[in-house]
């Protein structure tokens, strides 16, 4: 085991990717992945997978007990700008859902969204065959309008009856 505790790393990278990103301009490459995973796993009681071969990053715990979860991160550092996209999703991989952990410019998260690989699947095909379906690709937006808000940074954890954004709160 290492000097430092993980959550004190974590925190680190955070600081040093932010500053990087200030100081250079541009994201320092892998490190909102590994934060986003973090965040995740602490905030909704997740086991993160030490091989993650299969597909998934986290086994759920608690409320998604047994889940297979994969884990993607993104940083808006600007809400105006769009385009923004997901992490390459392979449906041909098992797993059962994607989180979806959005940070500020500071890496700290903000909101995370789930959306179960049905919801996934059907978004895709609604995509028809372009290049970015091929690719496993999808915006931030499209996720979110397909997914479920999970977390927020001013109420935590929420329940699914809670909130749906198909409805409405």
């Amino acid at each position: 085991m290492g000097v430092y505790s993980v959550d004190k790393l974590i925190s680190e990278a955070r600081r040093l990717a932010a500053e990087f990103r200030r100081t250079t301009g541009k994201p320092l490459p892998g490190v909102s992945g590994e934060i986003a995973e973090h965040d995740a796993a602490r905030l909704l009681d997740l086991k993160l997978c030490d091989e993650r071969s299969g597909g998934y990053d986290a086994i759920g715990q608690g409320s998604r007990d047994g889940k297979r979860i994969q884990i993607k991160g993104r940083v808006i550092f600007d809400e105006e700008k769009s385009g923004q996209r997901v992490g390459q999703l392979k449906l041909e991989q098992d797993w059962d859902s994607v989180l979806l952990v959005i940070m500020d410019e500071s890496y700290e998260p903000v909101e995370m969204y789930e959306a179960e690989r049905e919801d996934i699947r059907d978004a895709m095909d609604e995509a028809g065959k372009s290049a970015r379906k091929k690719r496993g690709a999808m915006s931030v937006a499209r996720f979110k309008i397909i997914s479920q808000l999970v977390w927020t940074r001013e109420d935590g954890a929420i329940d699914d009856e809670l909130w749906d954004n198909r409805t409405g709160p």
